[in-house]
């Protein structure tokens, strides 16, 4: 067996199409397919069944899957082991981040993390399901690690590192009495409108929980994916919005208040606590540490190998 079979392999189950996989690989698809082909033979199973719309995986198949990831994850972290001595960290950095993430400077980290070792490549990619899907892609080995902002427990299988939190605001339209008072309580908001973001969004998660916990209960009125949008939905009336302080921007908009008791929104940067970190992700890490040493975990607050409940994945 031959690693780049693996890797074929790895390509054909992700994307679920030969077409695809052959472009992510820069392969002509007739030679996927031959590799694909003696792999088959060497394990003396089908891998893949194929019909002309889609290639699913086999029972083989499934269980093939979490060791490829192994064997080609320990071996680029071998690859890197040897290019670090020969004179300069190599590698690439798959990196999941949320569509607003102020509450630490990731920009400064980057640039940073780029001018001392040039010659890693770093790939940002954010997730449209928000934090839960960055904690799935992590834990499935698509991500080398990520910024997400579950609120109580990830995944089995991730580190977690808390790195920083704030607790969230309310953003009230104009017509609101509530609006009034400098301080709200969280019982007046019982079966108020609210606009949010989607589903697995880690303030929207946040909100979510603090409501069921306290036996309350919040109308979503719309759903959007843009902190802007959320705002001016909010400053024309739609209904009220939770919001991270370091997500506001704006110097005009809706009135912002404070809630007690209120969500929290909670950064932390995960990694895989299954498999091994290559050198470049490892280097990552520590930069990281060092910026934003690890905060202790909010009391009552799940550990972070309980898996969310439904209300928290979407």
């Amino acid at each position: 067996m031959e690693l780049r079979h693996l890797e074929h392999f790895l390509a054909v189950a992700e994307e679920g199409n030969f077409t695809r996989a052959a472009a992510r690989l820069h392969l002509v698809q007739s030679a996927l397919s031959v590799s694909i082909r003696s792999l088959e033979r060497e394990f003396g199973v089908r891998l893949f069944d194929r019909n002309t719309h889609r290639v699913e995986l086999t029972d083989f198949g499934r269980a093939l899957l979490p060791e490829a990831r192994r064997t080609l994850a320990a071996a680029d972290v071998a690859r890197d082991a040897v290019a670090a001595v020969r004179g300069g960290m190599r590698g690439t950095i798959r990196i999941g981040i949320m569509h607003s993430l102020s509450l630490i400077d990731l920009a400064g980290l980057l640039t940073d993390f780029h001018r001392d070792r040039p010659a890693v490549h770093l790939i940002p990619r954010a997730a449209q399901g928000g934090s839960a899907e960055l904690a799935d892609e992590v834990a499935a080995g698509r991500l080398d690690l990520a910024f997400a902002a579950l609120p109580e427990g990830y995944p089995k299988g991730l580190a977690v590192r808390t790195l920083a939190s704030e607790q969230m605001v309310l953003a009230c339209p104009p017509d609101e009495a509530l609006g009034q008072n400098e301080v709200i309580d969280l019982r007046e908001l019982d079966g108020k409108r609210f606009v949010d973001f989607p589903l697995g969004w880690g303030t929207r998660m946040a909100a979510d929980r603090l409501f069921l916990r306290h036996g309350l209960r919040r109308e979503i009125a719309v759903e959007v994916a843009d902190i802007p949008n959320v705002t001016d939905l909010v400053a024309a009336g739609f209904g009220f919005a939770f919001l991270s302080p370091s997500m506001i921007t704006a110097r005009k908009g809706p009135a912002i208040r404070q809630v007690r008791p209120a969500p929290e929104f909670v950064v932390s940067l995960i990694t895989s606590d299954t498999q091994p970190l290559s050198a470049a992700t490892q280097a990552m890490v520590d930069l990281v540490s060092e910026r934003y040493p690890e905060l202790p975990r909010t009391p009552g607050a799940s550990s972070p190998s309980d898996t969310p409940g439904p209300e928290a994945v979407g």
